[in-house]
């Protein structure tokens, strides 16, 4: 008789459990470790309650996906709306709500057919005319909106039959496809009067919202007529804000959720020691900045802005406040993983001697300025404010670390606060992500940023088709930022989360994003 466990032992059970009888019954390590791998890449299984908890949340969060500014209202977004694209966990674009797309051979003009046959969960037929409410929802002189940046590259938005549309540019834009894929830009019914219904929280996603608490919890169910196959697996998902680091992970040890974000780098290490926990990681474009607004003194002052980009020793931060979990940043938001990424610009070193000198040019021996800091800008941003100021005090810099309340941090501080700690999630493209924070005007460049030359290469790249002029123009740009710009960024830090050894999903995993392009709902299920 074989000593290998009979399959009906062995279902059901979490990676703990499995190994003990697959061990038991005489398997190596090896070979129970093969067939645990094999097993978690089985089908997925419908069913269950997923629970989340959250880094972010605020209590003035809402549903419009404009306002969208945090993983909580994200995750929501992500589970109850489509977009036209979306980027998948290899990094490549994929159709989502458009079937198809096909540009004019300047990529000016882009018609996008549609799927039919998509229901929103009230019941009602999706069509262009929802698609044209809804990215219309985020254009024009009055929008606030958080992609606002990023559409107003479009000239005129129309509908072509009920199954198709065509975006006219005012300029070529090959990575157009690209931004429709952002986590604001969601389609929601359109009105009567052709404007976009997000008030009701209906859309055509993997799950309805039963119960939507601002800066607490949300919860949703399953959407039984979800058009996307293979996708939106559990019956339930309760996303809770949990803010507080050590709170999440207690609640995930204790079992009161399944899957947490965030993890506290420096006790991770604990967790791995948990046989029903797996901690997982994913490395991509998010980064971690403190950006200065460069419209306010002393941050009006170019020499200033180098002298605190000098006085930071980054290799610190990743080693003390990353844990090795990331790598250097140059102070331009472009990571190793994007396209043009600029490996020639020379990395920047701390070097409190040379700041000591610019402060001087600049008239600011002495210099003191506040630094406002929470950990819900990213996890160690009170440590990393702390080790910035003891870095910064042998330039002759005093910085004072305010610790703002987590509470309300993305409404109360950021662009608010003259000088803060920021998280970025990145974008996968270099004009998407210039264009959401650095371009003039936009309403997320939290530096308040202008730069003339870095704005004429925006536009010129973004309809540039030969690439190595392309990659120069962004090469150049990256060094705009770095030693003009507003932010000090140090560091990009992987996504590192945790979760229940019940949880499994595919062998490869976004890093658009924290928890698998926060689609983890969409994607992931009970095994």
């Amino acid at each position: 008789m074989s000593n290998k466990p009979r399959e009906a032992a062995l279902k059901g059970l979490g990676r703990r459990d499995f190994m003990k009888v697959a061990l038991g019954a005489g398997m190596s390590l090896a070979s129970a470790q093969l067939l645990w791998s094999r097993r978690a890449k089985a089908e997925p299984k419908k069913g269950g309650r997923l629970r989340a908890g959250l880094a972010h949340g605020s209590t003035t969060d809402i549903l419009d996906p404009a306002t969208y500014e945090n993983g909580f209202t994200q995750a929501v977004g992500n589970s109850a709306y489509n977009r036209l694209t979306e980027v998948g966990p290899k990094g490549d674009l994929v159709g989502e709500l458009a079937e198809s797309w096909e540009p004019s051979a300047d990529a000016k003009t882009w018609r996008f057919k549609l799927r039919s046959g998509v229901q929103f969960h009230n019941g009602k037929s999706f069509s262009s005319d929802d698609v044209v409410a809804s990215i219309n929802h985020h254009r024009g002189e009055g929008s606030t909106s958080g992609a606002k940046g990023i559409v107003g590259e479009i000239a005129e938005l129309t509908a072509d039959g009920p199954n198709a549309v065509t975006f006219t540019l005012k300029g070529g834009n090959a990575d157009f496809p690209f931004i429709l894929s952002d986590f604001h830009l969601g389609i929601c019914p359109a009105t009567a009067e052709g404007k976009m219904d997000w008030a009701s929280g209906v859309g055509t996603g993997a799950y309805t919202i039963a119960r939507f608490e601002p800066g607490q919890r949300a919860a949703l169910k399953r959407n039984a007529n979800y058009w996307k196959e293979g996708h939106g697996h559990f019956d339930e998902v309760e996303l809770l804000s949990i803010v507080d680091v050590n709170a999440r992970t207690n609640a995930l040890v204790a079992g009161d959720i399944d899957v947490m974000d965030r993890c506290d780098l420096k006790t991770v290490g604990l967790l791995k020691r948990n046989p029903a926990i797996r901690i997982e990681q994913a490395s991509g474009t998010q980064h971690y900045t403190f950006a200065m607004q460069t419209d306010v003194a002393p941050f009006d002052n170019r020499d200033v802005r180098l002298a605190l980009k000098l006085a930071i020793d980054r290799q610190e931060l990743v080693d003390k406040i990353l844990m090795g979990y990331g790598y250097l940043g140059n102070d331009h938001p472009i990571g190793k993983f994007n396209r043009y990424f600029a490996s020639d610009l020379e990395q920047r070193q701390y070097d409190p001697d040379q700041a000591r000198s610019l402060l001087k040019k600049a008239g600011h021996e002495n210099l003191k300025v506040s630094l406002s800091v929470a950990d819900a800008a990213f996890a160690g941003a009170v440590d990393a404010g702390t080790l910035f100021a003891d870095k910064a005090a042998k330039a002759g810099i005093t910085l004072d670390i305010v610790r703002e309340p987590d509470d309300g941090y993305w409404t109360n501080v950021w662009l608010k606060k003259s000088f803060a700690a920021v998280y970025w999630g990145g974008r996968p493209t270099e004009d998407w992500m210039f264009s959401t924070a650095y371009a003039a005007g936009v309403p997320w460049n939290d530096t308040h940023w202008s730069n003339e030359r870095f704005n004429t290469l925006l536009q010129q790249a973004r309809i540039e088709l030969d690439d190595a002029k392309r990659r120069s123009m962004y090469g150049e740009m990256q060094r705009l930022v770095r030693d003009d710009g507003g932010a000090v960024i140090p560091m990009f830090a992987n996504f590192v989360f945790a979760m229940s050894d019940k949880v499994a999903h595919a062998p490869e995993i976004s890093a658009e994003w924290d928890l698998d392009g926060l689609k983890f709902a969409e994607r992931w299920w009970f095994q």
